[in-house]
């Protein structure tokens, strides 16, 4: 497939990933809990890939040794999964994206940890300007200078935050050891079985703390309904697309995501953000890209 449209095809991925959480926010201000939206959404996806699979003939089976890692990729996807979608439910979708996009800094610093390998000098040098764009992009200095005041509920924006960071570090891991442990595992069958447990953890959640709660009109069904296709359609895409159009060069441009969402935000759901914020976002979004575009 020719470089330009292999861009222009993961470009049309990462807007489709956006409106599934512009589609989850409008669920969620209709009535959906997040516990509902990951499980209904996780049964979906699972769904989708084991259709391709029969579709491929490919087995789902998963070799015995690898299940125990299998499991507990699934158990921290399953944080991972539960804390974005309850940033997106607190704070606008564009600020939980670029708050979850810290995941690489998280990552790089993950493996120097566990391995002693350092960073790549160029993921060092886009750290800090990261962590300035996110700075300017959750406007932490206004925030400060207010007192909080400019906030309409300065707790429900810090927990929306909160659960971004956490959404960042537990989806670290999750690369972290998905590369460890089940790399060699087709990829397809690798989510089947984690988005499985994530499936089978949130729903058994949702039952035993009556989590669960399901739309209260039909704009609350549509949101559901869109976040399920769109995320579903979405990441099965990926795992068929991405790799024959080589990751390597055209993986970076899902992170175009978070100025998708605030684009597809700003016209469904009357989200806005100061330019200031803005300028953050993109120097987010444009450092990461620039880190992962680095030699390899």
């Amino acid at each position: 497939m020719p470089h330009a449209l292999a861009i222009a095809v993961v470009a049309c991925l990462a807007v489709v990933f956006a409106s599934n959480h512009v589609a989850a926010r409008l669920a969620f201000d209709h009535g959906v809990s997040v516990i509902t939206a990951v499980s209904v959404r996780s049964v979906v996806t699972v769904v989708g890939v084991m259709l391709l699979l029969r579709l491929a003939g490919v087995s789902a089976a998963l070799p015995s040794a690898s299940r125990r890692d299998a499991l507990i990729v699934g158990l921290i996807l399953s944080l991972q999964s539960f804390s974005l979608y309850s940033a997106v439910s607190r704070i606008p979708v564009a600020l939980a994206l670029l708050t979850f996009n810290t995941f690489p800094i998280v990552l790089a610093l993950l493996s120097w940890a566990t391995t002693g390998e350092r960073p790549a000098r160029r993921t060092g040098r886009a750290m800090p300007v990261i962590l300035v764009g996110l700075v300017l992009a959750l406007d932490i200095p206004g925030v400060l200078a207010s007192a909080g005041q400019s906030l309409a509920d300065p707790m429900r924006f810090a927990a929306g935050v909160g659960f971004g960071l956490a959404a960042s570090v537990s989806f670290a891991t999750v690369l972290l050891l998905t590369t460890r442990w089940l790399n060699a595992i087709d990829g397809r069958v690798r989510t089947v079985w984690t988005m499985g447990v994530v499936a089978l953890v949130v729903s058994a959640a949702g039952i035993v703390t009556d989590g669960f709660a399901w739309p209260v009109d039909a704009a609350g069904w549509t949101g559901l309904a869109l976040l399920s296709l769109l995320y579903g359609s979405a990441f099965t895409a990926m795992y068929v697309l991405v790799p024959r159009m080589g990751a390597v060069n055209t993986a970076p441009v899902l992170n175009i995501e978070p100025v998708a969402s605030m684009v597809i935000a700003w016209a469904v759901l009357g989200q806005t953000i100061a330019p200031i914020q803005v300028l953050g976002a993109f120097l987010v979004v444009g450092s990461v890209i620039w880190m992962n575009l680095g030699p390899r």
